[in-house]
C-alpha cells in the first residue's frame, strides 16, 4: 500500500497555513495563501505535488462542508426579502457572461474542426463555462470579514445558488444539442423534483432532530454526526438522482437546519473540521490543477482576453441586475465582485464539455488559468469593496 498521501496532506496543511498567515499579515484573506500554496506546489511552479483521486475527493468534501456552513449562516428572512432580487441578479449575471464568452471564442476563432460538435456549439460552451459561479471562495472570505449576513452577502449567496441552477439548465440545453440521447424536458423536471424532494425530506429531518433535542436537550455530538450524514445524503441525491450540483444539495441542507436550536453547536463542530483538513485541501487542489507548459502564444492571448471578459462580465452583469433591483451602487459592486470566482464549478463544466467533445484539450489550460486567477483575485477585491469608508472628522468647535 502506498502511504505517500499522508506526506502530501502534511505538506498541503503546512504550506496553506503558513502562506495563510503571510497573506493575513498583508491584510488579505487567508484563502489567498491557500490558493497560492497550491500553485507553488503544483505543476505550474515546483511540481512537488499533483492532483489525485484522493485529494479530489477530500476537496469535494471540503466544498460541501463550506456550502453547508454557508447555509447554516444564511439569514432566511433576509433571503426571502431578496429572493426576487437574487433571481434577477443571477439571470443577468448568466446572460452577460454567456454572450461575452461566446463573443471571445468567436473573435479568437478557437473552435476545432476535429470535434464532433459544431464550432458554434463550441463557442456557446465557452460562454456557459463563464456563467459558472463558485460561491465557496466568496463565502470563506465574507465569513472572515464578518460580512456574510449583510444585504450584499445574502444576495451573493442567493444569486450564486440560482446561478448554479441556471447554469445547469444552459449546460443541459447545449449538451442535449450535442448528444441526442439527452432529454431536455426530463432534466428540467429533475431540477424541479430536487427542490420538492429537498423541501419534503428536509422538513421531515428537521422535525425529527428538533423532537430528539426536546427529549434530550443536553449538548450532544451525536446531533452533529447525524446532521453531517444528512448533509452528505442531500449532496449525493442532488447529483445522483436529480443532476443538480452537490454543493446545491449541501447548501439546501444547511438552509433547512439554519433555524435549529443547536445551530451554533453544529456550526462550531463543522468549522473545526473545515479548518483542520477539508478547506485547506480544497483551496490548494485548485492550484494543483494548473499546467502552463503546453500553452502556445495564441492560447496565451486567448487566456488573457478570456480572463478579462470573465471578470468584467460578472461584475457588470450581476452589478446591473443588483442595480435594477434597487441596490446601491456600492452594494451592486460588492455583489458583482462576489460573483467573479469560477472555482470548481467551471472546472466541472469544462470536464463535462471535454468528455462530450465541446472543447478541445488545448482550451482546458486557459480555462484552468482563468478559474485559478478569478478565484485568487475575488477575495482580494472583496476585501477592497467591503472596506469601510471613514467619515471625515468634523473640526472641533470652540
Amino acid at each position: 500500500m502506498n502511504y505517500d498521501y499522508l506526506l502530501y496532506l502534511a505538506i498541503i496543511l503546512f504550506s496553506t497555513k503558513l502562506l495563510g498567515l503571510v497573506t493575513r499579515k498583508a491584510h488579505m484573506p487567508q484563502v489567498v495563501g491557500a490558493l497560492l500554496a497550491g500553485l507553488l506546489l503544483g505543476p505550474a511552479c515546483f511540481g512537488l505535488l499533483h492532483g489525485s483521486t484522493f485529494l479530489n475527493q477530500i476537496s469535494e468534501i471540503g466544498v460541501i462542508v463550506l456550502m453547508f456552513m454557508a447555509g447554516l449562516e444564511t439569514d432566511t428572512e433576509e433571503l426571502k426579502k431578496s429572493g426576487l432580487a437574487s433571481f434577477v441578479i443571477a439571470l443577468v449575471g448568466v446572460l452577460v457572461p454567456l454572450l461575452g464568452g461566446l463573443g471571445v471564442a468567436y473573435a479568437c476563432n478557437v473552435g476545432s474542426s476535429d470535434l464532433p460538435a459544431s464550432t458554434f456549439l463550441q463557442y456557446v460552451f465557452i460562454g456557459i463555462i463563464l456563467t459558472a459561479t463558485s460561491v465557496s471562495i466568496s463565502v470563506e472570505t465574507l465569513k472572515e470579514m464578518g460580512k456574510i449576513s449583510t444585504k450584499a452577502g445574502t444576495a451573493i449567496l442567493g444569486a450564486a445558488i440560482i446561478d448554479d441552477i441556471l447554469g445547469i439548465i444552459a449546460l443541459t440545453v447545449v449538451t442535449s444539442m450535442a448528444d441526442p440521447s439527452t432529454n431536455l424536458w426530463v432534466v428540467l423536471l429533475k431540477i424541479v423534483g430536487f427542490f420538492v424532494f429537498a423541501a419534503a425530506f428536509g422538513l421531515a429531518f428537521h422535525f425529527v432532530i428538533q423532537k430528539w433535542i426536546t427529549l434530550d436537550p443536553r449538548p450532544n455530538r451525536r446531533y452533529v454526526i447525524l446532521i453531517f450524514a444528512f448533509c452528505l445524503v442531500m449532496s449525493f441525491c442532488a447529483e445522483a438522482f436529480f443532476g443538480v450540483a452537490d454543493i446545491t444539495g449541501a447548501y439546501a441542507a444547511g438552509l433547512i437546519l439554519s433555524h435549529s436550536t443547536k445551530r451554533e453547536i453544529v456550526y462550531r463542530e463543522f468549522d473545526t473540521v473545515s479548518y483542520i483538513l477539508v478547506a485547506p485541501v480544497f483551496f490548494a487542489s485548485i492550484g494543483l490543477k494548473v499546467e502552463l507548459s503546453s500553452m502556445s502564444s495564441n492560447i496565451i492571448i486567448f487566456t488573457i482576453v478570456l480572463l478579462v471578459v470573465a471578470i468584467l462580465t460578472k461584475v457588470v452583469g450581476c452589478g446591473l441586475g443588483a442595480k435594477i433591483m434597487g441596490y446601491t451602487s456600492r452594494e451592486s459592486l460588492q455583489i458583482g465582485v462576489g460573483m467573479i470566482s469560477r472555482g470548481e464549478v467551471a472546472l466541472i463544466v469544462a470536464n463535462k464539455g471535454e468528455a462530450l467533445g465541446l472543447i478541445s484539450d488545448t482550451l482546458y489550460a486557459p480555462i484552468v488559468v482563468m478559474v485559478v486567477i478569478t478565484t485568487i483575485i475575488t477575495p482580494i477585491l472583496l476585501k477592497i469593496v467591503f472596506k469601510k469608508k471613514h467619515k471625515p472628522q468634523q473640526p472641533a468647535t470652540a
